[in-house]
């Protein structure tokens, strides 16, 4: 058992610091501000192949691993770009996993390259307002009329689709009363033709540059050809990029906390009180500490996440928990970094209130935490389902 980074992956983590280093913590500061999309940011990444890192390399990709796409993103939110860094590119790196896996040689090659090469951006829809987490009572229909299918619904909580030309979107292909188990469902990637589909931007407590919006469908036409897979086969296919996602989300949690604990340990060993630095007292000092144990320790079980997954092995639980524990870790330390600063915590220069405010991203999406507990109650201890 070999817990250190590979030579290759020390080259990752170097190369993603060094792109991150011209957006430092007041272009971050400014976007969250201002809002706007970092496209400066996208392109930098985009130029340089990362936003392939998880892509075959028949089309564009690096080919690797997901471990190799959390340490990625860990490194980007690490650099002080936080969730607003992180969630710029998020989508890129898990969201057409299931092309890969379901989609054809033709689909490939058609969507893949566009999207690495940053030429195209995709949303991710599937939340609908009055369903949230129970995905298989999803209303958006799609009827098939000849050689296309007629969509009509609504998605919330849909990132960056005021920015995307494509969206991945699941819709009902089978009504509700005549849908068996999880069949009944198709998923799609199509043009995100605005003529059919408007999208209204909601105002969040955090992360303003990346936005997040209510989509309202209707009448979007798309092409038999733009389905992945088979239709009705939908909900088993978006499976196959929720594990991914909840490691990515993970990973990106623990760097945040690291950005918030390092400018703690920062603030608290040049501001004096009393004649000496903070740092020296222990009521600074405990929390601090035990932020640091509580963001290794989801970083291991994020790491054997990324590896089981890597290796074809079952990691429901595994990725689950990481992104149980990491989302909680990250909290915490940001909390911890606004008590080290006192007032200036509530000041945004400081940052670390930004910090927090991100913070309550992965504790919320993609999955509460309270279903996570359920998950492992049921899946793992084998206790009666509760929901």
């Amino acid at each position: 058992m070999n817990f250190s980074l590979t030579p290759e992956q020390e080259q990752i983590r170097d190369a993603i610091e060094k792109i991150c280093t011209p957006f430092d913590a007041d272009y971050w500061l400014r976007k969250d501000r201002e809002g706007g999309f970092p496209d400066d940011f996208h392109r930098a990444l985009a130029d340089s192949g990362w936003l392939g890192i998880a892509m075959p390399e028949e089309h564009g990709g690096a080919g690797l691993g997901i471990s190799e796409a959390a340490l990625m993103m860990h490194t980007i939110a690490a650099t002080g770009a936080g969730l607003s860094g992180a969630s710029a590119v998020h989508m890129n790196i898990f969201g057409l996993h299931p092309v890969v896996v379901f989609g054809t040689d033709e689909q490939k090659r058609r969507w893949l390259p566009p999207l690495i090469q940053g030429r195209d951006r995709a949303c991710f829809g599937v939340t609908e307002p009055n369903t949230g987490l129970n995905t298989l009572k999803l209303k958006t229909r799609a009827v098939r009329e000849g050689d296309h299918y007629v969509v009509h619904g609504q998605k919330v909580w849909i990132s960056t689709a005021q920015v995307a030309n494509k969206i991945l979107l699941l819709a009902r292909t089978t009504p509700i009363e005549d849908s068996e188990g999880t069949e009944g469902l198709s998923l799609f990637y199509t043009d995100l033709d605005r003529t059919k589909v408007e999208v209204r931007e909601i105002e969040k407590l955090g992360r303003k540059c990346v936005d997040s919006n209510q989509v309202f469908i209707d009448g979007l036409r798309i092409p038999v050809e733009d389905r992945v897979g088979e239709e009705g086969k939908g909900f088993s296919y978006i499976l196959h990029g929720l594990n991914p996602e909840r490691i990515l989300i993970a990973s990106e949690a623990i760097g945040l906390g690291r950005a918030a604990l390092k400018r703690a340990a920062g603030y608290a060993n040049e501001r004096e009180v009393f004649g000496r630095p903070i740092g020296m007292n222990q009521g600074i000092q405990h929390p601090l500490a035990k932020s640091w144990m509580e963001l290794e320790a989801a970083h291991l079980m994020v790491q054997k996440a990324a590896w089981l997954y890597d290796q074809h092995l079952p990691c429901g639980a595994e990725a689950n928990s990481a992104k149980f524990l990491a989302a909680e870790a990250c909290y915490s330390a940001c909390e911890n970094a606004i008590f080290t600063h006192g007032g200036m915590g509530y000041a945004k220069e400081y940052h670390v209130e930004r910090y927090l405010r991100e913070a309550w991203i992965p504790r919320l999406a993609p999955v509460s935490p309270q279903l996570i507990l359920c998950f492992i109650a049921e899946k793992v201890l084998g206790l009666p389902k509760s929901y």
